[in-house]
C-alpha cells in the first residue's frame, strides 16, 4: 500500500477515491470524463457535469481547463444548467478573461432573459470580467438593471457598482446616479446592498441620506442581517453629523419625544425653554435597532452595541450589557472581539459590566489572548468593594501553568495596586512571595512589577528592598536582576550596607553578565561612589575599566560618560559639580495604564479598533455639531392615496339610490335633508378637486406601462408607435380597473406579464396598421473569393498526408449556421493512404459536417472535399482529428472573424435605417490616416471586402462607402462604413456583436493603413 504510485489513484462516479493499477492521474481523468459530459448531446449528462464541477470547486479543486467546455452551454435552454454555468463563469470570468470576453454577446442577451436569477447571474458574470473595454457596457447593464422590476436584480445591480468602481473609478458620477435611485427604493432586499454600495462608492455624500434616513430606519428590523449590519454602521456616522450630543448634562430625555415633531407652533415656543431635547430622528434609530439586540447574528448585535455606544445618551447603555455578555457564550473568534470591545467600554464605565463580573472569570479551556483579555476587564472592574473577590482570583491565576497568563496576572495585580492605594500594601506583600517561587518567569515579573510599585513609597518598604537583594544571586532572567540593581542604585541611602555587597558581588561576574544588567551594573557603581566612596571607589574604578573594553559600544560609550561625569579631571569641567543632581534626581512613579486607554479614538466594532492602528478605507466618527442642522431636510412628501372618479361616481350612485329609498318613505324632517343637500355639495367639491389628481395619476400609470413594455420588448425595434400607444392606452384602463376593483396585489402582479402580450394582440388586432417589415437579410454573392490556403496538416506532421483549406465565402449547403470551407487533401508518400476521415470526437464541441470518407487515396494524388463548421460566431479554434486507416492527427481551424459573414443587398435608406438602430454600444468607430493608395473607392472597396466577406451598398454620397453582412450562425446585421476625410477617414462599425465589432475594426484599420495589393 505504501509503495502505491501517484498513477494508480482515480475517482469514481461518486467523486470518492479508488485505487488503480494504470490509472491516469485523477485529475486529468476527471477532466476529460467531464469534458465529454459537457459535450454530449443529453442535457441530463450536462447539468450532472456541472454539479460535479461546482462540487469541486467548493471543495476548493481549480476546476478553471474547463472554461472552453463550460462557457459552451452558456447560451443552453435548460434554466439549471444555465444557473450552475452562471456560477462557474462567475467564479473564472477574471482568470479566463479572453474566453469570457467571446460570450459577452450572449450575457448581453440573458440580461433581457425572463428568468430574474438568470438576469441576475448574467450581470454578475458581466461584472466579474475585470476588462475597461467593456466598462460601457458594464455602465448600460447596471443602469438598466437598477430599474428592473424584480428586487433581485436591483440587489445585484448594487454589488456590481462596487465592482465597476473598483475597475474605473472615473465613473463615479454615474454611479452615484444609479445608487440615489437604489437609495430610493423600498425593497429589503435592496437596502443594504444599495448602502453598501454607498459606502464604497461616496461615503461623504451625506445628502443622499437625508431623504431616505426614516425609510431605512424604519426597513431596518426586515433587511437581511448582513445588510443590518452596513446600515447600522452608516446611520451611526450620519447621526454623529446630524443630530446635537445627547451627553450634556442638561439633556431632557424622553421616550415619547416624537411628539415634538408633530406638536403645534405654541406648544414649540413653551419647549423652547428646555435646554435639550432629543430630536425625534435621533429617537427613531435608537427605538428601530433596539430590538436587533435578540437577533442571533453577533456581528449585528455588536453593531447596535456600538451605535449605542456612539449615539445613546449615558443613561441607556445598560440596554446593551446582556445582549454583550450573551456573546461571550460564542466561539471564541467572537470572544475575541467582543472582549476587546467591552475591555475599552470598561474603562469608562466601569458600573455597566460590575454585575457580571463573574462572566469574566477565566476558564481553563480558554485559550491565552481570551484570558489576557478577561484579565483586562476585571482589572478595569476593580474597585474597593470588589478588589478582595478580584484578587482571590489572581491567586488562582498566578499558579497557572501558562506561563504568559501568569505573567500579565503579576501584572494586573500590579495596576490594581496602583490604582486602588487601599490594597497596595496587600499587593506587594503577596508579590514578595512569589519572588520563593520556582518559576523563573513569575518570579521576573514580580520584580519588575514590585520595582514600579516601590517607587511610590520607597521609604516605607527598605525590607522589602533588602529582601529581594539576599534572593540576586537565585534570579537568573535578566530583566529581574536589572531591576533589583536599579533599585539598589536608587535607593542606595534606605540600604547603606547592602548596596556595596550587592557591587562586590556583581563585579566578579560583571563579564558574564547580559548587556542590560552590566548597564545596571555601571549605574549602581556611579550612585555607590556618590554616595559612598569610602568603600566603592576602587570597586566602582575597576567595573569602569572593564565596561571600558566591552564588546558592547553601548557599554563602552556608557562607561566613558559616567567617568567623565563622576570622576573630576581637568578635561570634565563644570559637568562634574552636577553629577550628584544628574544620577540622583528623583524619578517619577511609572503610571501603570490599560492598554485599552486610547482605543475609544476608533470606532468600536471596526478593524481599525482591533488593531488599535487606522486601517485602509476606515471613516472616522466626527464630533457632535455645536447647533443641530435643519431637520427638514429629512422630511419626504407623502402622496396620500385618492379616490378615483369612477369610485366616487359609485357612491354618488349609491347615495342617489339611497335617496330614492329614502323618498319613499312617509316622514322624513327638514334638518335631515339640509343636512342631504351639505354633503352632496361637499361630494362635489372633493370630485372635483380630485380631478386633476386622477389625470396625474393616469400620467403614472401610463409611465409605468411604458417601462414594463420596454422591459419585455424591444418597442422601438418592432412595434410602431400606432401599437405602443394602443397598448399603453389598453393597459392603462386595465390598471385603472385594478384599482377600482381594488383586486388583490399578488393577482396584480402575477398577471402582469400575460397582460402584456395581451394588450398587445388586442392593440394589433383593433388597430387598422401594418406592421413593418424588417429588413430582409437575404445573402448575396461573394464580391472576392479570397484564393489563399491555410496549412491544416503538414505533411512531416501527416506521415506523407498534407491538407490545406480555404474559405470559399458561399453559402453552407450542410447548414444555414455553417462556415462553408474546402479541404485539399494530398498524398505525398509512395503507397496509398486508405479511409481518410473525420473523426467524430470534437474536443472543442463545435458542430461540424464531415466530409465523406475517402476510401482510397493513389500515392501524389491530390483530392477536394468541401465541410462545414458551425463557429457560433466566435473565432475560437475548431479543433478535430483528421484519420487515415493507421493514424490520428489533431488538426484546428481559426476562422478571421470577417470569414464567419455572409454578404447581403439593400438599399441606402435601410442602411440609414439599421444604422441608426445600431447605435451606443452596438458601435465601433476609429479614426485612421489612410495611405494615398487606398484613397479611391476601387482601393478602398477591394480593401474592406478582403478582409471580411460583405456586400458593397452603392452610395450616393461622395467619399462614403457602406458594406453590409450578416453574421453566418445567429444572422446579426454587421454594418461597416467608411467616410474619407483627406487624409483622415472615419471607420465605422455597427453590430450586436460587440466583441466582433471591436475585432473587425481592427482588422479592417489595419488593411487600409497598409499599402501594397
Amino acid at each position: 500500500m505504501l509503495g502505491m504510485s501517484a498513477n494508480s489513484v482515480s475517482y469514481n462516479e461518486q467523486g470518492s477515491v479508488e485505487s488503480g493499477v494504470d490509472a491516469a492521474p485523477w485529475f486529468l481523468c476527471r477532466n476529460e470524463d467531464l469534458k465529454e459530459m459537457l459535450e454530449s448531446n443529453k442535457e441530463s449528462l450536462k447539468l450532472e457535469a456541472m454539479k460535479r464541477i461546482v462540487g469541486l470547486i467548493a471543495k476548493g479543486k481549480n476546476a478553471s481547463e474547463l472554461f472552453p467546455a463550460v462557457v459552451k452551454n452558456v447560451a443552453s435552454k435548460n434554466i439549471e444548467l444555465k444557473k450552475l454555468v452562471y456560477v462557474y463563469l462567475v467564479r473564472y470570468a477574471e482568470e479566463q478573461q479572453d474566453l469570457a470576453l467571446l460570450s459577452i454577446s450572449t450575457f448581453q442577451r440573458a440580461l433581457k432573459d425572463p428568468n430574474q436569477l438568470i438576469r441576475a447571474s448574467a450581470l454578475r458574470v458581466l461584472s466579474s470580467i475585470r476588462v475597461p473595454i467593456i466598462v460601457p457596457i458594464m455602465m448600460l447593464a447596471i443602469k438598466e438593471a437598477a430599474t428592473d422590476l424584480s428586487p433581485y436584480v436591483r440587489k445585484t445591480a448594487a454589488h456590481a457598482i462596487q465592482k465597476l468602481f473598483s475597475l474605473d473609478p472615473d465613473q463615479k458620477e454615474h454611479l452615484i446616479e444609479v445608487i440615489e435611485k437604489l437609495l430610493k427604493d423600498k425593497s429589503t432586499l435592496v437596502a443594504g446592498s444599495v448602502v453598501m454600495a454607498f459606502e464604497e462608492v461616496c461615503p461623504d455624500r451625506i445628502d443622499l441620506i437625508h431623504k431616505n434616513y426614516r425609510k431605512l430606519c424604519n426597513l431596518l428590523v426586515d433587511v437581511e442581517e448582513w445588510g443590518q449590519v452596513v446600515i447600522i454602521h452608516m446611520l451611526t456616522r450620519y447621526a454623529r453629523t446630524q443630530f446635537v450630543s445627547p451627553w450634556r448634562e442638561d439633556a431632557v430625555f424622553d421616550e415619547n419625544s416624537e411628539k415634538a415633531f408633530y406638536d403645534s407652533e405654541e406648544e414649540r415656543r413653551v419647549d423652547q425653554s428646555k435646554p435639550y431635547i432629543m430630536d425625534p430622528d435621533h429617537r427613531l434609530l435608537l427605538r428601530n435597532t433596539k430590538p436587533l439586540l435578540q437577533s442571533r447574528n453577533t456581528a449585528v448585535v455588536m453593531a447596535v452595541s456600538q451605535l449605542y455606544w456612539h449615539l445613546s445618551p449615558k443613561h441607556e447603555l445598560s440596554i446593551i450589557t446582556k445582549s454583550l455578555v450573551r456573546l461571550l457564550r460564542s466561539h471564541r473568534e467572537v470572544q475575541y472581539i467582543v472582549l476587546q470591545n467591552i475591555a475599552t467600554m470598561s474603562i469608562q464605565r466601569k458600573g455597566m459590566f460590575e454585575p457580571f463580573m463573574k462572566s469574566f472569570y477565566v476558564r481553563s479551556t480558554d485559550a491565552t489572548h481570551i484570558k489576557t483579555l478577561k484579565l483586562e476587564i476585571l482589572t478595569n472592574l476593580a474597585n474597593e468593594a470588589n478588589i478582595s473577590t478580584i484578587l482571590r482570583e489572581f491567586q488562582t491565576y498566578v499558579k497557572s501553568q501558562d506561563k504568559a497568563f501568569a505573567a500579565a496576572t503579576i501584572q494586573a495585580i500590579g495596576c490594581c495596586a496602583t490604582n486602588i492605594s487601599e490594597v497596595t500594601d496587600t499587593c506587594l506583600n503577596g508579590l514578595v512571595l512569589l519572588l520563593s517561587n520556582r518559576d523563573e518567569t513569575v518570579v521576573a515579573e514580580s520584580v519588575v512589577v514590585i520595582k514600579k510599585l516601590l517607587q511610590t513609597q520607597p521609604s516605607q518598604h527598605s525590607d522589602i528592598i533588602k529582601h529581594m537583594a539576599k534572593l540576586f544571586d537565585n534570579i537568573t532572567v535578566p530583566m529581574a536582576r536589572a531591576s533589583i540593581l536599579w533599585l539598589m542604585g536608587e535607593y542606595c541611602e534606605h540600604v547603606p550596607k547592602i548596596a556595596p555587597d550587592v557591587l562586590r558581588k556583581m563585579a566578579k561576574t560583571f563579564t558574564d553578565e547580559e548587556d542590560i544588567v552590566k548597564l545596571q551594573i555601571v549605574n549602581l557603581a556611579a550612585k555607590l561612589y556618590l554616595t559612598n566612596s569610602k568603600q566603592t571607589k576602587l570597586l566602582t574604578q575597576y567595573i569602569l575599566n572593564l565596561g571600558k573594553y566591552d564588546q558592547n559600544y553601548d557599554i563602552r560609550d556608557r562607561t566613558r560618560f559616567i567617568r567623565q561625569l563622576i570622576v573630576p579631571n581637568e578635561k570634565s569641567g563644570a559637568l562634574s559639580k552636577y553629577a550628584r543632581r544628574i544620577l540622583m534626581a528623583p524619578k517619577p512613579a511609572p503610571v501603570l495604564q490599560s492598554a485599552f486607554k486610547d482605543r475609544d479614538r476608533f470606532q468600536l466594532g471596526t478593524l481599525s479598533h482591533t488593531l488599535n492602528s487606522q486601517a485602509s478605507g476606515y471613516l472616522e466618527l466626527s464630533d457632535w455639531p455645536a447647533v443641530a442642522p435643519d431637520q427638514s431636510v429629512r422630511n419626504v412628501e407623502v402622496v396620500e392615496p385618492v379616490r378615483l372618479p369612477l369610485r366616487e361616481s359609485e357612491s354618488e350612485e349609491n347615495s342617489n339610490d339611497s335617496n330614492k329609498s329614502s323618498s319613499s318613505q312617509s316622514e322624513k324632517s327638514s334638518s335631515e335633508s339640509d343636512s342631504e343637500k351639505k354633503k352632496k355639495t361637499l361630494k362635489n367639491k372633493k370630485l372635483q378637486q380630485q380631478k386633476p389628481d386622477s389625470k396625474d395619476r393616469q400620467k403614472r400609470i401610463r409611465s409605468t406601462c411604458l417601462r414594463i413594455m420596454q422591459h419585455n420588448y424591444s418597442l422601438n425595434y418592432y412595434l410602431p408607435p400606432q401599437i405602443i400607444q394602443k397598448t399603453l392606452n389598453i393597459m392603462t384602463k386595465y390598471i385603472l380597473i385594478h384599482i377600482v376593483l381594488s383586486i388583490s396585489s399578488p393577482f396584480f402582479v402575477n398577471c402582469m406579464c400575460s397582460l402584456l402580450h395581451l394588450c398587445v394582440f388586442l392593440a394589433c388586432q383593433f388597430d387598422a396598421v401594418s406592421w413593418p417589415v424588417r429588413v430582409s437579410l437575404q445573402a448575396s454573392s461573394p464580391v472576392f473569393v479570397p484564393e489563399t490556403s491555410h496549412e491544416l496538416l503538414h505533411r512531416m506532421t501527416g506521415k506523407g498526408l498534407s491538407a490545406q483549406y480555404r474559405f470559399t465565402r458561399q453559402p453552407c449547403i450542410y447548414g444555414n449556421s455553417m462556415v462553408s470551407l474546402q479541404l485539399t487533401l494530398s498524398n505525398r508518400t509512395d503507397q496509398a493512404l486508405e479511409n481518410i476521415h473525420i473523426s467524430e470526437k470534437s474536443s472543442t464541441g463545435q458542430n461540424i459536417h464531415r466530409f465523406n470518407a475517402i476510401e482510397r487515396l493513389e500515392p501524389q494524388a491530390s483530392v477536394t472535399v468541401s465541410m462545414g463548421v458551425d463557429f457560433n460566431d466566435s473565432t475560437q479554434t475548431a479543433n478535430f482529428q483528421l484519420c487515415t486507416k493507421e493514424d490520428e492527427f489533431s488538426v484546428s481551424i481559426q476562422p478571421a472573424v470577417g470569414e464567419l459573414l455572409l454578404p447581403i443587398t439593400m438599399s441606402e435608406a435601410d442602411f440609414t435605417k439599421e444604422q441608426g438602430k445600431l447605435v451606443g454600444m452596438n458601435e465601433s468607430s476609429a479614426t485612421i490616416t489612410i495611405t494615398p493608395e487606398n484613397v479611391s473607392s476601387q482601393s478602398v472597396n477591394r480593401k474592406v471586402v478582403s478582409v471580411a466577406n460583405l456586400g458593397v451598398i452603392p452610395s450616393g454620397q461622395e467619399n462614403i462607402y457602406r458594406f453590409a453582412g450578416k453574421t453566418v450562425s445567429s444572422g446579426s446585421l454587421v454594418l461597416v462604413s467608411v467616410a474619407l476625410k483627406d487624409p483622415d477617414a472615419m471607420i465605422t462599425i455597427n453590430t450586436e456583436k460587440t466583441v466582433m465589432g471591436s475585432m473587425l475594426l481592427r482588422q479592417v484599420k489595419t488593411a487600409l493603413t497598409n499599402s501594397g495589393p
